[in-house]
């Protein structure tokens, strides 16, 4: 086994002061949101390579400040962590921890199997051929064992299995599905609590609303649990939209993985105000700029109602969430600020979305400020 570590010179530059935008707090607000919501859970976001490795020191300030919990956004999926077999890129992955430890945070580490961004040789032999059920079983064991078992007692939960299950409920169609069958998650959650038998174990994965999804999830819960396989918690990725999923879907989920006796997380957590050409007709892709002005709308800013329809919104749902807090653990949004965030290239590449809680200038939306005096009226 071949480990490669990469050098980065992050520790000094954690712990200087943004230089580069006039303002990392929360623009007046009186509380970070750590501070706002300590006593009812986690507070996190994603963090990405630039941050990380400390190239843009604004984004860092603005994660020290107001989180307490962070999940790598891409560094520790596999075909970053292990490129070619047994080969194993630490360097990115290292500082992460690193940086949550220097920070006392919750660290999350994600995701050790999951059927997109793995590599390809993960499920092939030298001809090319689908590997045998045995060989799948032996990777999988390697790579979940050596990855989990560096961070043993430094990284305190790991989504252990990502996107395994479709909206019907019915199992994804993925390689390791189609070698192992559902056997390889039983078998993911196994080697994860062999490799660290103190880190919560996690499942995680998108449209968590959807009835169909919710039955299927329980469904693969409750084997696990059945046979002997600790699974400590669940993860609803908040990947939401202006109307959809409802709040109600929504609320049902948290409550009924809860009744199963594990924790509920929202991991990825972001509001996208604009169109979505996969349930919004009428444009034509061939013709760019009206394509691009209907699904790219607010590239000078939001206007004042969808800004307030934002706001109002996203207060729903954590008025949902503080509502549950029994239940769930942590909130995580899927970055720190508009800037970075996924949702400005998916599913349209160049829009400008604005789907977080800090704007491209790092400074707190109206939503932070309604989130202080929501809490601080209770």
């Amino acid at each position: 086994m071949k480990i490669v570590l990469v050098t980065i010179a992050v520790l000094l530059s954690w712990g200087g002061h943004a230089q580069t935008t006039p303002n990392s707090s929360t623009d007046g607000a009186a509380q970070s949101l750590k501070e706002l919501f300590d006593g009812k859970f986690y507070m996190g976001t994603a963090m990405n390579r630039r941050q990380i490795s400390g190239e843009n020191q604004a984004e860092v300030a603005l994660i020290k400040t107001q989180f307490n919990s962070i999940t790598p956004e891409n560094v520790m999926k596999s075909e970053r962590l292990q490129p070619r077999e047994g080969e194993f890129t630490f360097g990115l992955a290292d500082a992460f921890v690193a940086f949550g430890e220097a920070h006392d945070m919750h660290i999350i580490g994600h995701t050790l199997i999951w059927h997109s961004q793995a590599p390809r040789w993960f499920f092939t032999d030298k001809q090319g051929n689908d590997v045998s059920p045995e060989v799948l079983k032996q990777r999988m064991e390697s790579h979940i064992k050596t990855v989990v078992g560096r961070y043993k007692g430094r990284v305190h939960g790991w989504d252990v299995v990502n996107e395994a299950i479709l909206d019907d409920g019915s199992y994804r169609e993925s390689k390791f599905y189609e070698i192992l069958g559902e056997e390889f998650i039983q078998l993911a959650f196994q080697y994860a609590h062999e490799a660290d038998p103190e880190a919560a174990l996690y499942y995680n994965d998108y449209s968590m609303a959807n009835a169909g999804k919710r039955g299927g999830v329980v469904k693969m819960v409750k084997a696990l649990q059945e046979n002997g396989l600790r699974i400590d918690g669940i993860g609803m990725q908040g990947h939401v939209g202006m109307h959809h999923p409802s709040l109600d879907e929504f609320e049902k989920s948290v409550t009924t993985f809860a009744a199963l006796g594990v924790t509920v997380m929202v991991t990825e957590l972001d509001l996208s105000v604009l169109p979505s050409p996969g349930n919004e007709g009428g444009a034509e892709i061939s013709d760019t700029r009206a394509y691009q002005e209907k699904f790219n709308p607010y590239t000078k800013g939001l206007p004042d109602e969808v800004n307030a329809a934002f706001t109002e919104r996203y207060l729903d749902f954590f008025k949902m969430f503080l509502k549950h807090a029994d239940k769930i653990s942590r909130v995580t949004t899927w970055g720190a600020a508009d800037a970075q965030s996924w949702k400005n290239n998916w599913p349209v590449r160049g829009r400008t979305d604005y789907p977080l809680l800090f704007d491209r200038e790092y400074q707190a939306k109206p939503i932070v400020h309604a989130l202080v005096e929501l809490m601080n009226n209770q």
